[in-house]
């Protein structure tokens, strides 16, 4: 006779409140599906209408593709970091990005736990051994921010190496954007109860339910670990040079236009078009300094 596994529960605290999640049932909790969207102080009351979606991401795609002629026809090179909770959105907003892009030459890097030799090298060795080549784009699915923010919470570094980190990173980046590479970091900010929302899609939904990882479980308890990591991560890694572009991805739609246009018209391509391209949503894209206050 088989035994149903125990259930997954777990005591959260959720706007000041003490909650019990249990990623196993079913039914999601009223709390969180009344308050996913507005969670982490969202700006807006709904999700932006797909059929304007599709419509306003078809125009910056083919801006996109007139950036990879431009890239490949001067031997300019693109690099952008995506950072974020677990279930922000980092995977989707790749994806929006590269859809219609030559893979030959556009890139996304998503790297596994470190082999035992990688993780006896430099720290920024295995990730500098991906950095584009002429004419290529690459798109990091995390990066070594891992170190920032992942690592330190789930005791994956020493309390030496995460301080040794922060320290070295802006000498690293200030490489980086010196040798001539086009250079972004987003980090994609939810709230939590979109983040519980979406970790419980996953749970019950058979064709994203490999999202779900052991770590997700893990960190459902730290919120506020993670939390006073990314601050202190944009405090001490944010530059003129490599500065950090905040997104507020409750709503994805929203999220991957405005990436995608911070993306292009940070970049003076052949055959621009400003009409095309459109203006950020600054209450969905914050800088640092802004997000922090």
């Amino acid at each position: 006779m088989n035994q149903k596994s125990p259930s997954r529960s777990v005591n959260l605290s959720v706007g000041g409140k003490d909650r019990i999640f249990d990623i196993d049932d079913p039914k999601l909790p009223d709390w969180i599906d009344d308050h996913a969207l507005a969670s982490g102080g969202f700006p807006y009351d709904e999700k932006m209408d797909k059929d304007k979606y599709e419509k306003h991401l078809e125009r910056l795609q083919v801006e996109l593709v007139k950036v990879q002629y431009w890239l490949q026809a001067t031997g300019k090179r693109m690099m952008a970091l995506f950072e974020g909770r677990d279930a922000a959105g980092k995977g989707g907003t790749i994806f929006s990005i590269r859809s219609y892009l030559n893979p030959r030459s556009a890139r996304v890097v998503a790297l596994t736990k470190p082999t035992e030799t990688e993780a006896g090298q430099w720290y920024f060795q295995r990730y500098v051994t991906h950095f584009p080549t002429a004419g290529e784009t690459v798109l990091f699915d995390r990066s070594w921010y891992n170190r920032a923010v992942v690592e330190p919470v789930m005791g994956f570094c020493t309390p030496g190496q995460y301080e040794a980190f922060l320290k070295g990173v802006p000498r690293l980046e200030q490489m980086i954007v010196d040798d001539g590479i086009h250079f972004f970091k987003f980090w994609l900010d939810i709230g939590q109860e979109m983040q519980l929302k979406r970790f419980h899609d996953r749970r019950h939904d058979p064709l994203k339910i490999w999202k779900l990882s052991p770590m997700d479980i893990a960190a459902l308890t730290k919120w506020q670990d993670y939390t006073a990591k990314r601050d202190r991560m944009l405090q001490e890694t944010d530059s003129d040079l490599a500065p950090w572009t905040v997104v507020l991805a409750n709503d994805k739609r929203r999220a991957h236009l405005n990436v995608i246009r911070q993306l292009l018209l940070s970049l003076d391509y052949e055959g621009k078009d400003m009409d095309a391209i459109g203006e950020i949503d600054d209450k969905i894209l914050r800088s640092a300094t802004k997000f922090l206050k």
